[in-house]
Order: C-alpha cells, then structure tokens, then sequence
C-alpha cells in the first residue's frame, strides 16, 4: 500500500505543539474532541500534539478484560482502536488530529502512513522498525535475546470522526518497561514478544531528539508543519511535579 496522505498545494500547515509537562488523560481525550469537532467545521487548523501522560492504562475498543494482569495504574476506556496499551513519563505520544476528507478519506492508508512515520523516525536514530500482518504497532528484531525474538517499539491506535483522525501514536524513547508488565500488551502475549524502547537498545537520546526527527518525518509523508506558539491547550491541565510522582 503507498503511503503519504499530503494536504492539496496552497493549504495550511498543520499545528504543531508539544506539551511542556505531563497532562491528564481525560483532559487531553476532552480537548481532541473538541479540536476534532472544530477541525471539521474548518474552524481550526489540523493539529499534532505531542505529550506525556502520567502512567495509566487504556483499553481500545478490542480490549479483552483478561489482558489486564494487575491494576498497577489507572485504567481508562478509550474511543480509539485496539486492545490494551500502557502510557508514561519517556513515551512520545503523538496524537494526531487531521482532515482526511481533504487528504483522501481512506483509513487503511492512513494508519500505513502513521506505521511508516515511526518507521522512518526510527531509521534516523539507525534503529530498523517493521510492520507485522499478524500484530499491531512497530516491531524491532532482538535475535540477541533469543532466536526470533522480536519487541514492540511503538503502537497505534486511532479513531476516526467525521473523517477527522483522533488518538494516534506512542513511542517508547525511555519509558520504565516494567510498567508494561501489568497488561498484555495489544492482546500479545507471545512468549518471544516484548517491548522496548530507544534507550534500552543501547540509544541515549532524549525526548528533544526524538520530536525533531518526528517532526521532520512528518512533514515528508503528511506536508509542511507549523510550530504552535503556545505549549499548554486550552481546556487541559498540565500536572504539578508532586501529582506526577504520586501515580
């Protein structure tokens, strides 16, 4: 399938914005609803947001109440698709909210294009990240560990609204992997399946790294970006230092 879903010549950039602290979950669903709902009144520009969340759960519309092995953190059902998934302090989330009725109104493209984002931003950092037909999200071989052994790096999950995208992708750069520990990961619970990040492959690169080459990546499958000039969105709420250290 091609990838790259680029707006027509002569449009917009799509805002660009990264949160400076972490923010709430359902603060940050609360805020993508509202900017999707503006986004398809062409009210508001396409936005990419990039977060943090503190650590907690979600369940995807395909989650399995089995796969939640430990109720270590807050779970939260979730609108977009998928199964069960963890988010935390050193995981990029990028959530992705674009006007597919301008780009091409084909939902299967754009997840391929969301696959390849992560797989050409990872190739910047000379890590090979592949699509699999059988699981969900971007995967790295590990023949290290054992033979045919293989991690997850990086999911997705999506919900789609008036043919404005919701929800997106998350990056492992240097999350605590541990805190994986207490679901099954996207229902995959393969023996030789686990998850990783950039740091525990040997690759100390920060979070700033991490969103230029995002960003850059971005612009070459989705089209020209335009820095947000506030961090903050209005109706979230970034967490104080002392709410964070107590999830």
């Amino acid at each position: 399938m091609s990838v790259g879903m680029p707006l027509p010549p002569g449009s917009d950039g799509v805002e660009w914005r990264v949160a400076d602290a972490p923010v709430a979950y359902e603060a940050a669903v609360a805020f993508m609803a509202e900017r999707a709902e503006a986004i398809a009144k062409c009210e508001a520009p396409e936005l990419v947001w990039l977060i943090e969340h503190p650590p907690l759960y979600t369940a995807g519309t395909s989650a399995d109440a089995k796969d939640l092995l430990e109720a270590r953190f807050p779970l939260f059902e979730s609108g977009r698709g998928g199964q069960m998934t963890y988010h935390g302090p050193g995981q990029r989330v990028a959530y992705v909210m674009l006007d597919l009725k301008r780009r091409g109104p084909d939902v299967r493209k754009f997840v391929a294009s969301l696959e390849e984002w992560i797989i050409q931003t990872l190739a910047a950092f000379n890590v090979r990240g592949e699509r699999r037909e059988d699981r969900i999200g971007v995967w790295v071989k590990r023949p290290e560990k054992v033979p045919g052994a293989e991690d997850k790096i990086a999911a997705i999950g999506i919900r789609v609204q008036r043919w404005v995208t919701l929800h997106g992708i998350s990056l492992n750069v240097d999350p605590d992997l541990t805190h994986f520990s207490g679901i099954v990961p996207c229902g995959v619970s393969v023996q030789n399946y686990g998850v990783t990040s950039l740091v525990d492959l040997g690759l100390p690169v920060s979070m700033a790294d991490v969103d230029m080459a995002l960003r850059r990546e971005f612009e070459t499958l989705f089209g020209q970006t335009v820095l947000s000039t506030e961090n903050k969105s209005p109706g979230t709420r970034a967490l104080s230092s002392s709410e964070v250290a107590s999830r």
